[in-house]
């Protein structure tokens, strides 16, 4: 290709070079029209061409073609130059002539695909950088830099506005800066992928050495935790929500109490000493209230879990959230019929029972994807405090949890059971939390005492006569003997709780001395 000629005193041009093509024919058309050159990049400039607008290649500006597999088509000073030139300036419109570079008043830029490459299944390390785009980010930096001058389209969902704007002269100057934001915010998130992609790949474990909430928005929310409140839900490109088959639109409090509910069906890892319970597929239901579970359930079946999860507390139960990690069927959805939910949650639904859930015209119908839990339950956890934020996971080079038996009784294979089934939920429950089960139904929950005797006692009285024969779990150790005694005096005859209290002792002994199990595990499990 030969060198670019000297340029004519033409109408300011427009680039573009998109991935996503939805709405560049039109948008390109209507500029044609107004008689503006337009400049393409390959693929843009052939679908242009395959539709009728007529567009120059790149080249024509630079002087090259497309190098290197298309990685070098727009680093160039007649590109970048015609973007970043100050049309106030007569130093800049100086140099603009003697240097012969077009005025580029209008840039059209979306990125290669990045997030949702790396979020696909399979997807390599090779193929993940050749989706890392450098000159579109460069393009979008530059026009958005240059906002004064320049319209910066990063998203087709702009374009409607564009266009309309054309007959006045284009858009003013507040719409220019706030898409020159949007631009500047796409390409901080598309960064922060990039970032986490690779960091992800590495052989350490170290937290990330810096936390970009780079995010874009999902949607806005008609309010937050209380109507005073403004909120948005926000979500990474590579994430994936579960599909709505029903209902009202999610809310704050929903979306919150969605994210626990899903927790609460990932299985906890437990050390090599907890001994080895059925193999037996069994299918768990969880119900969340405010963030905090309020009926857990393992049966054999969908229709089974979900009626023992409900029946564990019918009264906190009404309004809450359940999830299930098996095939909800018509017996599951008729027992769900029957209440008042906010939202069911299933990684599948047969025919029939969607059809019986959606005669409940608000009642929110939500398929997750398969592995989705496990997927949110390993991610960073983040929070703001103080004007920064908090962040933590589960360490993988942390040692391995260890359960010891520190009564003189050893536990029978029922309460084995029930004690990993309760120290499993109990890591969903806010600190103070304790859990009572029976036959792998959770039947007394208390969450967010500020003393753990008064937590035991509230579990306890919600249990009712299902605290005989059960298993205690508590997230923190006993402080006192007192806890455990409650426990006792309700009925349980197994207790499990962290080591490391100063009265391990006392609380060893008052065990022995009502003839209960008492299991000490080396891991704690404060949620705040």
């Amino acid at each position: 290709m030969n060198p670019p000629s000297p340029v004519p005193d033409v109408p300011e041009a427009a680039l573009l070079s998109v991935y996503d093509r939805t709405g560049v024919v039109e948008l390109a058309r209507a500029l044609a029209e107004r008689g503006v050159p337009l400049y393409a990049t390959g693929g843009t400039r052939a679908h242009l061409h395959e539709h009728g607008v007529d567009a120059e290649d790149v080249g024509e500006l630079t002087g090259y073609p497309s190098l290197f597999d298309g990685r070098v088509k727009t680093l160039h000073p007649n590109v970048f130059g015609g973007i970043l030139q100050d049309r106030d300036d007569p130093v800049h419109r100086g140099e603009a002539a003697q240097h012969h570079i077009p005025t580029i008043s209008t840039v059209v830029v979306n990125l290669y695909p990045f997030e949702s490459t790396v979020a696909r299944e399979g997807a390599t390390l090779q193929e993940a950088i050749e989706q890392i785009d450098v000159g579109g980010v460069a393009l979008l930096r530059a026009a958005a830099k240059n906002f004064e001058h320049v319209s910066v389209l990063s998203d087709p969902s702009q374009y409607g506005s564009f266009i309309a704007a054309l007959p006045s002269g284009g858009l003013d100057r507040a719409t220019r800066r706030g898409y020159a934001t949007r631009a500047f915010e796409r390409t901080a998130e598309y960064d922060s992928a990039i970032a986490r992609y690779l960091e992800s790949g590495l052989l350490t474990h170290e937290l990330p050495g810096s936390l970009a909430l780079t995010i874009p928005i999902e949607q806005p929310l008609r309010y937050g935790e209380n109507p005073q409140d403004r909120a948005a839900f926000y979500l990474a490109r590579e994430a994936q929500l579960p599909d709505q088959l029903g209902g009202k639109a999610l809310s704050y409090n929903n979306l919150l109490d969605l994210d626990a509910t899903l927790r609460v069906l990932v299985r906890a890892r437990l050390g090599a000493d907890v001994p080895a319970l059925p193999a037996e597929h069994l299918t768990r239901a969880a119900i969340v209230k405010h963030t905090v579970p309020c009926g857990v359930a393992e049966r054999d079946s969908v229709a089974g879990a979900v009626r023992a999860a409900l029946d564990a507390d019918p009264v906190s139960a009404y309004g809450g959230i359940i999830a299930v990690d098996g095939k909800v069927d018509a017996a599951a959805a008729e027992h769900l019929a029957g209440f008042f939910l906010e939202i069911v949650a299933a990684p599948a639904f047969s025919d029939d029972a969607l059809a019986r859930l959606r005669k409940k015209k608000n009642l929110r119908i939500m398929r997750f994807r398969a592995g989705m839990p496990e997927r949110i339950a390993a991610e960073l956890r983040v929070r703001s405090a103080l004007g920064g934020v908090l962040a933590e996971d589960d360490d993988p080079d942390a040692p391995a949890e260890r359960w010891t038996v520190v009564s003189k009784r050893q536990p029978t294979a029922g309460e084995w059971r029930d004690l990993v089934f309760a120290w499993d939920v109990v890591r969903h429950v806010k600190s103070n939390g304790v859990v009572i089960v029976r036959d792998a139904v959770s039947r007394g929950i208390c969450a967010g005492q500020t003393n753990r005797v008064s937590a035991v006692q509230i579990a306890a009285h919600r249990a009712h006569d299902f605290a005989h024969g059960a298993a205690a779990a508590s997230d923190g150790f006993f402080p006192f003997a007192d806890g455990l005694i409650a426990a006792a005096e309700a009925g349980c005859t197994a207790v499990i709780a962290p080591q490391g209290s100063i009265r391990d002792a006392e609380v060893i002994a008052a065990a022995d001395e009502r003839d209960i199990t008492l299991v000490f595990s080396t891991y704690r499990y404060f949620l705040h």
